[in-house]
């Protein structure tokens, strides 16, 4: 298929509008996720410490990464279950089971951090 179909556009008027739409994303998701919020809260507590946590620059990007995956997954999550809403909101087993899945992933990646900074403190506090 053709880029000419593209509704966005092409070259840089689809890198802007792309950008845009990726505010709108961020935009909505601090405001009706609270636990999106919570965790860029944790973020933000976190990347500081990341500075004096880390060894390496290498160790300071495992750090960060750790932070924007927790973010990644919540956005995914968030948009599994603002689709899942939209197509209907009474309940069906597989609607569950795609929030819960959503959720699954989401407390994955906070254990992810809570390992990688957790063997990060072990390494700074008692070796």
């Amino acid at each position: 298929m053709k880029d000419v179909f593209k509704p966005n556009g092409l070259g840089l008027k689809r890198v802007f509008k792309a950008t845009y739409c990726s505010y709108l994303g961020f935009k909505a998701a601090f405001k009706e996720e609270a636990a999106f919020r919570q965790e860029l809260v944790l973020s933000v507590v976190l990347l500081p410490i990341s500075f004096w946590l880390a060894t390496s620059v290498l160790h300071w990007a495992l750090l960060v990464s750790t932070l924007l995956i927790i973010l990644i997954v919540e956005l995914l999550n968030s948009a599994i279950e603002a689709l899942t809403d939209r197509v209907s909101t009474e309940r069906h087993v597989l609607s569950g089971r795609a929030k819960d899945m959503g959720s699954a992933a989401v407390t994955l990646s906070l254990l992810i951090v809570m390992i990688v900074w957790g063997a990060s403190f072990y390494i700074k506090l008692f070796q």
